[in-house]
């Protein structure tokens, strides 16, 4: 019961975390998105690339900023698959 406690709050920390920029800093959304359906989609589908490109679009993509979206990319895939290979191993 605790570990699936566990799995649900990191699940939904970056939507958690999004929802609330978007509350108190909606400056920051405005900046990084030109419209409104890009972050809904983003915060539906890839919560940890939208994350990480909000916090680093303002001052413009350079450098590390690649890699910090190529993680965020990385734990929403792993998440997806993650998700997927455990489901696999249960149906065995």
């Amino acid at each position: 019961m605790g570990c699936c406690l566990v799995v649900l709050i990191l699940a939904g920390a970056p939507r958690i975390a999004v929802v609330l920029l978007w509350l108190f800093r909606p400056f920051m959304i405005s900046t990084a998105f030109d419209s409104i359906i890009v972050p809904i989609l983003g915060v539906i589908f890839l919560p940890w690339l939208t994350l990480m490109y909000v916090l680093v679009s303002p001052g413009g993509i350079q450098g590390f900023d690649w890699a910090l979206l190529g993680l965020g990319l990385f734990l929403d895939l792993g998440s997806y698959g993650g998700g997927r290979a455990s489901r696999d191993r249960r149906s065995k």
